[in-house]
């Protein structure tokens, strides 16, 4: 055996080794609440907008509905912007911001979709299974390859589950104001979008971006109230 090789060897043999000592602590000696920071707990305040917004979905209120989800992605850009400022980043909270991004993007876009838009429950299906598929795998993909970097300035891989969320939430709009959109129409833009969750499209983190996404949430708080109240 050469040299190369029992190194080669031997620093595989060390990685499984502090793998499983890792997994052994996790199990045995530590409480998972106990590694929770402040900017966990922001995610899970995220997971609980996204919750209540689940509720209000299958209880007929897709206005409010909105809101609530809307409340959910103030606190999901809080926990970032908090782990960033506060050098608190880590796999551990990435791994609670993904896992919570599935509710507070995925399910409930396919919750309105099918509450509001869906012209029958085998689209409602096909549409919600198609925005659950590519956003889970672009979620996957994130936590595994994270964020490409270009002249410094960082991108996703892909579209973001927010990005198809917005699709959804347009969609949502528009038949309310255009006669002759329907939930055919709807279904069909939503699952053209959703496979550039997995492209190689970059989407670009910029601090333009999260202004006009900032804007478009208040745009869609205004809109929904403004609908909920008769405004419009």
């Amino acid at each position: 055996m050469t040299d190369e090789l029992r190194s080669a060897l031997r620093g595989r043999l060390d990685a499984v080794d502090a793998r499983a000592s890792e997994v052994v602590r996790s199990s045995t000696g530590e409480n998972m609440i106990s590694r929770l920071g402040a900017a966990d707990w922001l995610s899970l305040g995220a997971l609980f907008w996204a919750w209540v917004g689940a509720i209000l979905f299958v209880s007929g209120e897709p206005n409010w509905a909105i809101v609530a989800v809307l409340a959910g992605f103030a606190f999901d850009k809080a926990d970032g912007y908090y782990a960033r400022k506060t050098g608190t980043a880590s796999a551990f909270g990435r791994q609670i911001d993904s896992f919570i991004d599935i509710f507070a993007y995925l399910v409930s876009a396919a919750l309105l979709y099918h509450v509001a838009l869906a012209p029958n429950p085998v689209v409602s299906a096909v549409v919600g299974f198609v925005v659950l598929t590519f956003g889970g795998l672009r979620l996957i993909r994130h936590n595994s390859e994270g964020f490409g970097d270009e002249g410094g300035t960082s991108y996703y891989h892909g579209t973001t589950v927010v990005h198809t969320h917005l699709v959804v939430l347009a969609n949502y709009f528009l038949l309310q104001f255009v006669p002759l959109w329907n939930g055919w129409v709807a279904g069909a833009t939503i699952v053209a979008v959703c496979p550039l969750m997995t492209s190689d499209y970059k989407a670009y983190k910029t601090d333009a971006g999260h202004v006009l996404v900032g804007v478009a949430g208040v745009l869609t708080v205004a809109g929904c109230l403004a609908l909920e109240f008769g405004v419009i």
